[in-house]
């Protein structure tokens, strides 16, 4: 009845011709489960040390409403007409500084680290597919979700790399994987892992990472954590970003039995002439030499992965921030990249996460 009525507002031509010699199979076998799919997120990176690269890339990065909450009729004016005008060239020479000879190091760390992961699942008795993929640039998410499905799997846990939750980078992949899944006829059945900004292996790796770069280097005066920066009002309108990042902070402290006064807290990557989250990094870490402090050592706990803002902007630029206000030794703490402590941590959470679905077992390994 239905498709009699629907003939006379859409031409019969276009309606599906009955099926005469392949009828539906009326005992189809039952579709096999497939492996378990983990999709490794992080923000992206441009293809090549270039300004015509990094405009590409700024250009799909700056254009998410979920990162710059500006109006679009005021702000794609502005990206379009200055930012990916004057930012490309000053960036290219800051990246070639930090390039790895396999290309970006973020991009090199988290393929690293997603291939350390499957052998660490594989070891447990799992059989997971594990991808990598870019909020922004390459590998795309919509790569990696089609190689994952190729694979054959129909279950896919997606896991970005950011311990702290925040609107600008996790709930943004959510809404990416969400579309792409959205274009699907058969869609993955698809969880993903919120924060894991306490998570005890997370903790207990990050700071093994910083008492064993202690144990072979000695410890400074003062260790500040250097989380990335967010505008307040994201924070004013509901965002719990700041709120994870102390957290975490209190939690790697207390891991390495400090006290309060021997870690400070700040954030780093302003972007534009709002007020961010303070205080910010660079003006602490020369406020710091300026009260006599001759030694900081600088983790920065919200990059799971080096790039270029811990690689360039903290090890470089902090670096001279302080020595130039009057600092003795500045070191910076590599991020936890494909630390066997920290990847045993990741199997952890993506096999808490993996539970109920077939072929995963119960529990943390």
């Amino acid at each position: 009845m239905f498709l009699r009525s629907f003939k006379y507002i859409w031409p019969e031509r276009f309606l599906p011709e009955p099926a005469q010699d392949d009828p539906f199979d009326t005992d189809p076998p039952l579709a096999a489960a497939g492996p378990l799919g983990v999709l490794l997120v992080n923000l992206g990176t441009p293809d090549a040390p270039t300004a015509p690269a990094i405009r590409r890339y700024l250009a799909e990065f700056l254009s998410d409403p979920r990162v710059i909450e500006i109006p679009r009729y005021l702000w794609l004016p502005i990206l379009h007409g200055l930012v990916l005008r004057m930012r490309p060239p000053k960036l290219a020479p800051r990246y070639a500084q930090i390039w790895m000879q396999e290309g970006s190091p973020l991009l090199v760390h988290t393929r690293r680290q997603a291939q350390a992961l499957a052998g660490e699942l594989g070891a447990r008795g799992l059989a997971v597919r594990v991808e990598a993929g870019m909020r922004y640039g390459n590998p795309s998410l919509a790569d990696a979700l089609a190689r994952l499905r190729a694979d054959g799997c129909e279950r896919i846990l997606t896991v970005p790399l950011y311990p702290q939750y925040s609107a600008s980078t996790t709930a943004t992949v959510v809404d990416q994987v969400g579309r792409e899944a959205a274009r699907l006829r058969n869609q993955p059945e698809l969880r993903f892992l919120k924060r894991f900004h306490v998570d005890p292996g997370y903790i207990g790796a990050l700071a093994g990472s910083i008492q064993a770069y202690w144990d072979a280097h000695g410890r400074p005066q003062k260790l500040l954590m250097s989380f990335h920066g967010l505008p307040r009002y994201s924070i004013e309108l509901g965002d719990p970003y700041y709120r994870d990042c102390l957290q975490t902070a209190r939690a790697v402290r207390e891991r390495l039995g400090l006290a309060p006064e021997q870690v400070e807290v700040s954030f780093q990557s302003r972007f534009g002439t709002a007020r961010w989250l303070e205080p910010y990094t660079e003006p602490m870490l020369a406020e710091l030499a300026r009260q006599g402090v001759t030694e900081v050592d600088v983790v920065c706990p919200g990059f799971t992965a080096d790039c270029i803002e811990t690689l360039e902007e903290i090890a470089q630029e902090g670096r001279e921030a302080f020595l130039r206000a009057g600092g003795r030794q500045f070191r910076y703490i590599p991020a936890l990249n494909d630390d066997p402590a920290w990847i045993r941590a990741l199997a952890d959470l993506v096999q808490t996460q993996l539970q109920g679905w077939a072929g995963a077992p119960a529990g943390r390994g």
